[in-house]
C-alpha cells in the first residue's frame, strides 16, 4: 500500500462550480501507457464527504484533475469516505508515474475545501491510496463493472445509475447498448474486496 505524497498544489478547474467535465466515450480497451484500478480512503474512514454538496465537489474535482493530468477515466464512484476509479495513464514518457502527483493535487484540493467548510485548519483528510495495474482484458472489464456497480454493493441504490456520484449513468448514455450489456455481464464476485467501508447513506 502506497502512502500519499501531499503537495500544496491545486488546479483551478477542480474548483470550477460548473458541471463536471465528463470524459470521452469509453474505449473498453487497455491503454498502451497502462490502465489502473485505484482506491483511496479518508483517514480513519471519516465521513468528510457526507451529503450531496460534498459528494458533488469530490466527483467534480476527480474528473477535472484527471482531465488536467491527461488521464482517461472509464469508471468511478465516490462516497463519503473513499472513492474508486479505473483510468488509462496518459501516453507520454512519464506515463503512470504522474499518478501520485495527480492524486496529491486532488487530495490537497478537496482536503483544503473540506477543512474550510468545517473550520479545521491543517487537518489531515486523506490517508492513502492503492493502485493496481490491469494487464488482462477480462480483469479490466470486470473492474469496470465493479466500479459502476459499487453504489449497489454498498446498499445505497437498487440500480447503479440512480446514484449521481458514479459513472454508471454516464456510461449507459455514452456507450452503445451492446457495450453496456457486455460490461454488465462481467461477474465481480471473484474480485478481491478493495474496500470494507461503511459509507454514509444520507445523500
Amino acid at each position: 500500500m502506497l502512502l500519499m505524497r501531499v503537495i500544496p498544489a491545486r488546479t483551478d478547474s477542480a474548483m470550477d462550480p460548473s458541471s463536471p467535465p465528463w470524459p470521452h466515450a469509453p474505449t473498453h480497451k487497455l491503454g498502451p501507457a497502462g490502465t489502473f484500478f485505484v482506491t483511496a480512503s479518508t483517514l480513519h474512514h471519516a465521513h468528510h464527504f457526507r451529503g450531496s454538496d460534498r459528494l458533488s465537489f469530490l466527483q467534480r474535482s476527480l474528473l477535472a484533475v484527471a482531465r488536467d493530468f491527461g488521464w482517461n477515466l472509464e469508471a468511478w464512484a465516490v462516497f463519503s469516505n473513499h472513492y474508486h476509479f479505473v483510468a488509462h495513464a496518459p501516453e507520454m514518457p512519464i506515463g503512470s508515474s504522474r499518478l501520485a502527483d495527480m492524486l496529491s493535487v486532488l487530495h490537497a484540493t478537496t482536503a483544503g475545501w473540506i477543512n474550510i467548510l468545517d473550520g479545521e485548519s491543517g487537518r489531515q483528510v486523506w490517508f492513502n491510496y492503492r493502485e493496481t495495474q490491469l494487464t488482462y482484458q477480462k480483469s479490466y472489464l470486470a473492474r469496470l463493472n465493479y466500479v459502476h456497480q459499487n453504489p449497489v454493493k454498498h446498499g445505497l441504490v437498487p440500480i447503479a445509475n440512480r446514484y449521481p456520484w458514479c459513472s454508471a449513468g454516464w456510461f449507459e448514455k455514452s456507450a452503445s447498448p451492446a457495450q453496456v450489456r457486455s460490461i454488465y455481464r462481467f461477474k465481480t464476485d471473484r474480485i478481491e474486496p478493495t474496500d470494507r467501508f461503511e459509507v454514509a447513506s444520507d445523500w
